[in-house]
């Protein structure tokens, strides 16, 4: 059906978290066309509307895309709009992020993986839509079990415990935290399966459930 009314441009944007070396990190991605020709930035892309049934749809491309595998956990963040935010014309874009393991990580593939604390400055309003994504996580990183979707789907509480203080941005009491983690039943240990190295070995667990679970309260 056509119709008079001018068109935005529609489009998604990723916030990709990993943690390297005990640090939260972002993963970006270097612009291979203009406007921004050459300069990092959040992956991102046009809804494909012969292709993609929903924008998350989109964003499931996009970073299959980018890393070549579907990310493990993906929530929509906020939408973004406005007559000035890309100089090709009036836009629309759905932002959303992404947990993505380590583990998982072919280097090859990613752009630059760099600390939130160390991003430079991003073009478009990609700055407002990664300090959108780092607010919601570490803030849902106090109340569920969103940060375990950076671990691989095996691992020890002192990585569960890293985890938690690299998402959060803050330490955390051990013997704490792991009363405060039993308690909320959203892990169990793999029987007969453990870690070994120089300490004694470590217990390895898995979640019950690869799905977001709610805490009843805050870690």
């Amino acid at each position: 059906m056509e119709t008079t009314f001018p068109q935005p441009l529609a489009m998604v944007d990723t916030t990709l978290f990993t943690i390297l070396h005990e640090r939260l990190c972002l993963i970006l991605a270097r612009r291979k066309e203009p406007p921004e020709q050459g300069e990092l930035a959040l992956p991102g892309g046009f809804v494909h509307v012969q292709e993609d049934v929903d924008t998350e749809d989109a964003a499931r491309r996009v970073i299959r895309a980018k890393l070549g595998f579907d990310a493990p956990y993906l929530e929509q963040l906020y939408t973004f709009s406005g007559k000035d935010r890309d100089t090709r014309g009036w836009s629309i874009s759905v932002a959303y992020y992404a947990l993505i393991p380590a583990s998982l990580l072919d280097h090859s593939q990613v752009a630059e993986t760099l600390p939130v604390e160390d991003l430079p400055k991003l073009p478009f309003d990609h700055d407002q839509i990664v300090a959108k994504a780092i607010e919601r996580l570490r803030s849902k990183a106090t109340y569920s079990s969103l940060p375990a979707f950076l671990l691989p789907e095996i691992f020890t509480l002192n990585d569960l415990h890293g985890i938690y203080q690299q998402t959060q941005g803050t330490r955390l009491d051990k013997a704490s935290f792991r009363h405060k983690i039993m308690e909320q039943d959203i892990i169990e240990p793999i029987p007969g399966q453990f870690r070994t190295g120089a300490h004694r070995p470590a217990q390895l667990y898995r979640l019950t459930h690869r799905a977001l679970t709610p805490f009843e309260r805050k870690i």
